[in-house]
């Protein structure tokens, strides 16, 4: 085993995985979503939680379809905030249109990131009501009211409150509260015991989405979709849709958070954290998915009024943001199972981000930074290629003498090994050691939304993307052709082919990667050759040993 194997085994099973991402984003989930399209159905009964075989679902929910007449008497209120533009339902109080107005969808141009939508190919809406074990209840399907059509938010808050009221005398009132420059959204849901009984009802929470693909995706880059739920009891846990259609997920947990991700974005309940809630998920019909939460039950006395206060989370993953929302929600960046070595490494990038004001340049800071770090482990493996390199021509010509001599080849090999004082296992422990960290740095770009249509020099005005002009990929392959030379060439004519492809495919490949990623690796290769000239040099020269 040689360092030049090592590596070439790492890179193709790394592209291999990328391949097969690809290939399931291309084909099967396409064929999944035209499925569940032409089998468009609404169930109302089933996107309510069951919370018990005892306690029917409420009036009006458990029916097919869901009710015309509320349709027809229903509307939509407009809000407008700084960083918000978007729709509630009346018929339900859902949030049903969302645009995220400081994040354009394409560089350049105005429109700007649809996070929510309520259409039958794309459906991604948040829901919230009340359910009661007998009567009418202000669910996710009832009518609500409201004073006005259209809020515009003018200064540090805006309050949204739709009512509810019953004939037994029950108001309740459902306020989305919005704060300026926040993605937080404080929803605070008051029942008011007007008539002469006791009331009860359970809150509920929960997000619903079918597993629609993102066309401006960059097929080549996999990221996570799915459901996303924290405990204090689990941490953090991934529910994909295939989990959900094997099983319907119930939990009990004081305190958390339950939400749906995708690449750069993302929706959360956050219920409140003194009472036990139980989150649950569900498959609905059409390919429909249900995660969210349900608390116990609240009893209202009459002529008392109750507060149940719930915070919605929805827009861009920023860490600093949903760290002070609740425990474990920066999670929502999906670094993978790296994170402990992911989180660290975007502080880093944000500290030189801080100070240079480019993330371009702040990335260029990271890798000699990392560098610096394993400067002694990539020496030692540095100075066992470059002992390698000078045995290369007696290997050949011990190669040419033993023929197909397999056994008696590499035991001449090892005697020259053990002559010349040279382990061939100790350039490879090094670069395995780095291998982490390298994945971790790779998440770390991909994921962080602050590097979003970042801009870096020239004609690299978007980090996120591609090389429009694919100058990036081929520096990349010439700086991984001139390592290649540094190092010790393959014995097997096959093996040294395969090396000799390499930066032509790897150029290739970076060719759709994201343009932070390809600098990344630019300016590793870069100090790679200056570190390994220097060592190979002072070898060749006696100095060192």
């Amino acid at each position: 085993m040689d360092n030049q194997r090592t590596l070439l085994f790492a890179a193709l099973a790394f592209i291999a995985v990328l391949i097969w991402q690809a290939w399931q984003k291309d084909y099967v989930l396409p064929q999944q979503i035209q499925q569940q399209v032409q089998s468009e159905g609404v169930n109302s009964s089933a996107d309510v939680p069951n919370v018990a075989k005892s306690e029917p679902l409420p009036t009006g929910v458990n029916q097919e379809t869901e009710p015309k007449d509320l349709a027809l008497k229903g509307g939509v209120i407009e809000v407008i905030t700084d960083v918000y533009e978007l729709k509630i339902d009346k018929v339900g109080g859902n949030i049903v249109n969302l645009y995220l107005t400081q994040y354009p969808d394409t560089k350049g141009l105005e429109e700007t990131v649809q996070l929510l939508n309520n259409t039958p190919s794309k459906t991604f809406v948040v829901e919230s009501g009340l359910i009661v074990q007998n009567g009418e209840s202000p669910n996710h399907h009832a009518l609500w009211s409201a004073s006005d059509s259209q809020y515009v938010m003018t200064g540090d808050e805006l309050r949204v409150p739709l009512t509810w009221k019953n004939e037994s005398g029950i108001e309740v009132t459902k306020t989305y509260v919005f704060s300026k420059g926040s993605y937080k959204v404080d929803v605070e849901t008051s029942i008011e015991n007007n008539g002469s009984n006791s009331w009860s009802a359970r809150e509920y929470l929960q997000i619903k989405r079918n597993d629609y693909a993102d066309k401006k995706a960059n097929s080549m880059i996999y990221t996570y979709t799915g459901g996303v739920l924290y405990t204090d009891e689990d941490k953090y846990q991934k529910i994909d849709f295939d989990d959900m259609e094997d099983e319907n997920l119930s939990q009990e947990a004081t305190g958390g958070w339950a939400g749906m991700i995708q690449h750069y974005f993302g929706v959360a309940w956050v219920p409140e954290k003194e009472n036990n809630y139980t989150y649950y998920t569900k498959a609905l019909s059409a390919g429909k998915y249900v995660i969210g939460a349900y608390s116990p039950m609240t009893v209202v006395e009459p002529g008392q009024r109750k507060t149940i206060n719930s915070v919605l989370f929805a827009g861009p993953k920023l860490q600093e943001q949903l760290k002070e929302i609740a425990p474990g929600l920066e999670l929502m960046v999906d670094y993978g199972k790296l994170t402990i070595i992911a989180e660290p490494i975007f502080w880093l990038l944000s500290f030189f981000y801080d100070f240079v004001g480019n993330w371009g340049v702040a990335i260029i800071m990271v890798t000699f930074t990392i560098k610096a770090l394993f400067f002694k482990l990539s020496e030692k493996s540095y100075k066992s290629m470059a002992h390698m390199k000078l045995v290369q021509p007696r290997i050949v010509a011990l190669k040419e003498r033993y023929g197909d001599d397999k056994q008696q080849l590499n035991k001449a090999m090892m005697e020259l090994y053990k002559t010349e004082k040279i382990n061939p296992l100790s350039g490879c422990l090094p670069i395995l050691i780095q291998i982490p960290v390298f994945i971790a740095l790779y998440w770390t770009l991909l994921e962080s939304v602050e590097l979003r249509q970042a801009p870096f020099v020239l004609w690299i005005d978007n980090l996120s993307a591609a090389d429009p002009y694919f100058i990036l990929p081929v520096i990349y392959g010439i700086t991984m052709f001139f390592q290649q030379r540094l190092n010790p060439a393959p014995v097997d004519p096959m093996q040294k082919k395969v090396m000799q492809m390499l930066p032509i495919m790897f150029t290739g490949f970076f060719a759709f990667f994201p343009a932070g990623l390809v600098l990344y690796w630019i300016v590793n290769n870069l100090l790679t050759i200056a570190q390994q000239t220097v060592i190979i040099k002072r070898i060749e020269s006696g100095k060192e040993k």
